[in-house]
């Protein structure tokens, strides 16, 4: 499972010309699950999204948490992050989960980021769905978190 985390002064999910999801400053989290990710993989992932400290102290260093500025999370399910371009010009998706596998563990990241942050700081588009995702990245800065960060290379050598 894949989290890309960028640290926004803004960001929305707009769908069919309706916001569903918008937060003031925090994190924008993409995140692509792929297929044999389970349960404990979201809980990991959410766990150090809502520990990551990336966002800045009063000597402008990245030094806080969400939770330290009282920030928010927008998270949006994207699939083409388990993209395989290792071949030719067009990407495979053979690694990213099925709807029906992903959508239970997406669920769970979610929920688990609403237990430390509180619900109402943790906004989302709709699994699945063509989404129209507004990001004002802040620094800019953004961070790739992996439940298996070696999972690529341990595919390679098989």
């Amino acid at each position: 499972m894949k989290a890309l985390i960028q640290r926004v002064s803004e960001g929305s999910v707009t769908i069919d010309g309706t916001v569903r999801g918008e937060i003031g400053p925090g994190y924008v989290i993409l995140l692509g699950i792929r297929r044999g990710d389970t349960r404990r993989d979201s809980e990991y992932l959410a766990d150090r999204c809502a520990a990551l400290r990336i966002m800045e102290d009063q000597d402008g260093k990245m030094n806080l948490s969400l939770d330290d500025v009282r920030g928010s999370a927008l998270v949006v399910s994207q699939f083409t992050l388990c993209a395989d371009t290792r071949k030719g010009n067009r990407p495979s998706f053979t690694d990213a989960a099925r709807a029906e596998e992903a959508e239970p563990l997406y669920e769970a990241f979610v929920g688990r980021l609403r237990s430390h942050l509180g619900a109402a700081r943790v906004a989302t588009g709709v699994f699945g769905a063509m989404m129209r995702v507004r990001i004002v990245n802040d620094g800019p800065v953004t961070i790739m978190i992996e439940s298996h960060p070696g999972h690529d290379r341990e595919r390679d050598q098989a």
